[in-house]
């Protein structure tokens, strides 16, 4: 009787076993990753809808909660690049069940994988339920690239192509935590680095330089922050001891800087509606290690100016919601839906821009009724004249009555405000493809302070300490000629621009 012969498979090799970890490993990898991108993208998409995004792309990839930044980050980015090729294609291959309609972010993620990305493997229930109908999709595709007369999907997202603004990669040191010229030393190790000629703590990398990763990013020591927004707190000019008013803070960049500036001496309250925001902001303070920085979890416009625990308050600032018009390149909104290339500005959008200005005179007309701040920053990342220079106009009045009168920050600066009303010289402006990033900035000094002859000699980072008169004239927030100036009655919105 003939026996059957059993065929034994050779045991592995120590180099098979290892390569099987590895694909095994990088699987596991990518499947995270997807389930993270689609979480942030979720965010994103819902923020976009809504005009009420809790952060930008980037803030909200490179959160602490995100382990896997980088295939995150670049998994958001290409399918956000290729979401309308995506839905159409989805659309016309009719391949999706109730199920994973309701998953449409996970599904898009998958999607781009299989179509343009990296070969997805079978793991993970979407990856399974899509790949077995991959015939179905790459057909959608070929029969879109048809219709729209181009021979490849190159072709076909050129059509809809926003050009990158590429800027000098900025890095602003944390000096609770390390000088500048220890930083300095430290990342020329791997990077051509300069100072900046304008903000004393800011360094200048080359373009797409990446730091996520360094262990001065990690520890605190530096912040990727632009220039413009780095411009903010050095405008208040804070001094050692004071206390500060943060009034919309998070997610914290410019607080910490308020406090490095102070070097730790004084008081900063951090006041943030927000409270998925109010997260970051937290985050954004325990790695910086300032000390000096008390959080409130609550809306500045109900702060009672007369209460005696604001009533030693030196220094405002105020950088409130706005469009974020002026940074729009940096948080890659240009890959977002509403920024599709043929969109106008609707009824939707004006209305949005007139609820912002009113918030954003009523936010700067409370500012100023704080009966002992010497100096009020306004800022936005923003280059429409209605959420700058209109909203500084229209509360001149009050801040004349208030004692107070504009400042000249950065008086070296060569861009200054609109030449839409006398003074308007004395604000100051940065230019989305000039500086890079679209910035506005307006400074209060209140009259008889000793401050508003300091031109705070802010080219080199010097502030000079005078003693200040303490004559004042008072507008208390409960008077009617406040109320005059917070007249609005529109809801605050709750929009997020980079900070």
């Amino acid at each position: 009787m003939a026996r059957t012969k059993i065929a034994v498979t050779p045991p592995l090799t120590a180099a098979e076993k290892s390569e099987n970890r590895r694909r095994l490993n990088m699987e596991r990898s990518a499947l995270f990753a997807r389930r993270e991108a689609a979480k942030v993208l979720k965010l994103v998409l819902q923020g976009d809808s809504r005009r009420r995004s809790v952060g930008s792309i980037k803030s909200l990839v490179y959160s602490p909660s995100v382990r896997n930044k980088k295939g995150t980050f670049a998994l958001v980015c290409q399918t956000l690049k290729h979401l309308p090729i995506i839905r159409e294609v989805l659309e016309a291959a009719d391949v999706l069940n109730s199920k994973w309609r309701k998953q449409d972010e996970l599904v898009c993620i998958v999607t781009y994988d299989i179509l343009f990305g990296q070969a997805t493997s079978s793991t993970g229930d979407a990856e399974k339920f899509l790949l077995r109908r991959k015939d179905a999709l790459q057909a959608a595709l070929a029969r879109l690239l048809v219709k729209k007369k181009v021979k490849s999907v190159e072709e076909l997202l050129a059509l809809d192509q926003t050009p990158d603004i590429s800027k000098p990669r900025y890095v602003r040191v944390n000096t609770l935590k390390i000088g500048v010229d220890t930083a300095l030393l430290e990342l020329q190790k791997q990077y051509k680095v300069q100072k900046d000629d304008l903000v004393p703590d800011l360094l200048i990398l080359p373009p797409g330089s990446d730091l996520h990763d360094h262990p001065l990013m990690i520890n605190g020591s530096v912040f990727m922050q632009g220039k413009a927004s780095s411009m903010v707190a050095a405008a208040l000019a804070p001094k050692p001891g004071w206390e500060v008013l943060d009034a919309c803070s998070a997610p914290g960049n410019k607080t910490v800087h308020l406090a490095a500036l102070m070097g730790g001496k004084g008081n900063i309250i951090a006041c943030e509606l927000n409270e998925e925001r109010l997260k970051r902001l937290k985050e954004t303070i325990r790695l910086s290690g300032a000390s000096n920085i008390k959080v409130l979890h609550g809306d500045f416009l109900e702060l009672n100016p007369e209460d005696p625990s604001y009533s030693k308050i030196h220094a405002i600032l105020l950088d409130p919601s706005c469009s974020g018009s002026g940074t729009a390149s940096a948080r890659l909104d240009h890959l977002l839906p509403s920024s599709a290339p043929g969109r106008t500005a609707d009824f939707t959008e004006t209305e949005r821009l007139n609820k912002l200005a009113a918030f954003q005179k009523k936010a700067l007309a409370h500012a100023l009724s704080f009966p002992e701040v010497e100096r009020i920053v306004y800022s936005t990342c923003s280059i429409n004249q209605i959420e700058n220079e209109d909203v500084v106009k229209s509360v001149l009045p009050l801040a004349a009555t208030c004692g107070f009168e504009l400042g000249t920050p950065f008086p070296k600066w060569q861009r200054r405000g609109l030449p839409v009303f006398e003074g308007a010289e004395r604000l100051l402006r940065t230019d989305p493809v000039e500086d890079k990033e679209g910035f506005f900035i307006a400074l209060f000094v209140r009259r008889g302070s000793g401050n508003e002859s300091v031109k705070a000699d802010m080219s080199n980072g010097k502030n000079t300490d005078r003693k200040h008169v303490s004559k004042r004239i008072v507008v208390p927030a409960t008077t009617n000629l406040f109320k005059i100036w917070a007249h609005a009655q529109l809801s605050r919105p709750n929009c997020s621009c980079c900070r």
